[in-house]
């Protein structure tokens, strides 16, 4: 028999449940135990449900059960779900999170801690829900070096840049049908402004390089900007607006932002579109790969946490590495890197906009019928040189 506790009885928890109950006979052909949910840990009570027995609110009473093998952290946020995981690692539990918060603050001491005690600390619903990203990085492209990460990490801003392009809305109408839809939060913030699919694109980084990298340090810009017009020109051009988070790999340090980027229509992730995720990893002898899905929703991200318990029991006397170290990856300042940019300027003055051209090297310009204003799409350049160019127009 092989014992499992959750902690957080939320949307993702309560599919961890559901799956566990639903496919049991499968999960025992799989591994060869008998898998099940022996505690709950909640600060609800949950009278007259089928798990009320197995409810506790206090997590000592799972940390010093013996009997329990993994658990499973569904609580979201860092704390407490930090100090409960280390504990449970300490203690000598296996665990698995779809907490990508906690990843990111805290996997490399988390991963230590693990492989000091010879248990497993996985994270696969972490990063693309549904989608097996990580065990993909880590098994299946082991004998790579990764060139380069590039992916559509967060539903809920992919359903309103959808919203917005397919049916002209605004972003905030857009966001006030993700939110009546569950999709977005009644405080959003962390999908919009991009600080969700920072910590993914942290996490698939510090994978990559096998070294920790600092969600913080990763430069970070999020939709909310974003506007009808924006979309007009990308129509215009044959592209669509996505939020991109994407890493490239070179001489020993990492690229990394996340921001709204123009997708051309031949880009394979021009279509991904609504709430699925797509991640496209590059590396030296594979080329290009990529992955689709669903990125979020609580069966697909159950369904992964439940991957890593079968993985967890197949390997439950000794510790999988992830490759993932203690050493520090250089994350190089987003004003050192280059690309090309989107511009817009008020107003059709020939001067101005002949002007405007001749600052940014290789600009091109376009207009909107109808418009007084304009667009320029820059060369390549550094990003401290575009705003330094822009700060003075």
């Amino acid at each position: 028999m092989f014992n499992i506790a959750i902690l957080g009885l939320g949307t993702v928890g309560s599919g961890v449940y559901e799956v566990i109950k639903e496919n049991n006979a499968l999960l025992k052909e799989k591994t060869g135990e008998d898998i099940i949910v022996k505690r709950i840990l909640d600060l609800r009570e949950f009278p007259g449900t089928e798990w009320e027995s197995l409810l506790v609110h206090d997590i000592k009473e799972i940390i010093e059960d013996k009997d329990i093998d993994v658990v499973v952290e569904t609580m979201g946020g860092t704390s407490p779900a930090f100090e409960f995981v280390r504990d449970a690692l300490l203690a000598g539990k296996h665990v698995t999170t779809s907490n990508k918060a906690l990843v990111a603050a805290h996997g490399t001491e988390l991963l230590k801690i693990a492989r000091e005690r010879n248990v497993n600390f996985f994270f696969e619903a972490s990063v693309g829900g549904g989608i097996p990203i990580i065990r993909t990085l880590t098994e299946s492209y082991a004998g790579e070096h990764f060139k380069e990460i590039t992916g559509i990490l967060n539903g809920t801003t992919n359903y309103i840049l959808t919203k917005m392009d397919a049916e002209g809305e605004s972003f905030e109408k857009a966001l006030a049908t993700a939110q009546d839809l569950g999709y977005a939060e009644r405080n959003p913030e962390a999908d919009v402004e991009g600080h969700d699919t920072c910590r993914k694109i942290a996490i698939l980084s510090s994978l990559a390089t096998g070294k920790k990298v600092n969600f913080e340090e990763i430069h970070t810009e999020g939709i909310t900007k974003i506007d009808t017009v924006d979309f007009e020109y990308a129509k215009h051009l044959n592209t669509s607006i996505k939020l991109f988070g994407d890493a490239k790999f070179e001489n020993d340090k990492v690229f990394a932002f996340v921001a709204p980027v123009m997708v051309e229509s031949d880009h394979p992730l021009f279509m991904v579109n609504d709430v699925f995720n797509g991640i496209m990893v590059e590396g030296n002898m594979l080329g290009k790969s990529m992955l689709y899905g669903s990125g979020a929703g609580k069966l697909p991200t159950a369904s992964a946490v439940v991957a890593d318990i079968v993985a967890i029991a197949k390997n439950k006397d000794g510790n999988v590495s992830f490759g993932w170290g203690d050493k520090k990856q250089e994350v190089v300042d987003m004003q050192e890197t280059s690309h090309r940019y989107f511009v817009r300027f008020m107003g059709r003055d020939g001067d101005f906009i002949e002007k405007c051209k001749t600052s940014f090297r290789d600009a091109k310009e376009v207009y909107l019928d109808g418009k007084d204003e304009f667009a320029l799409i820059t060369g390549v350049m550094k990003e401290k040189d575009f705003l330094a160019t822009v700060k003075h127009k």
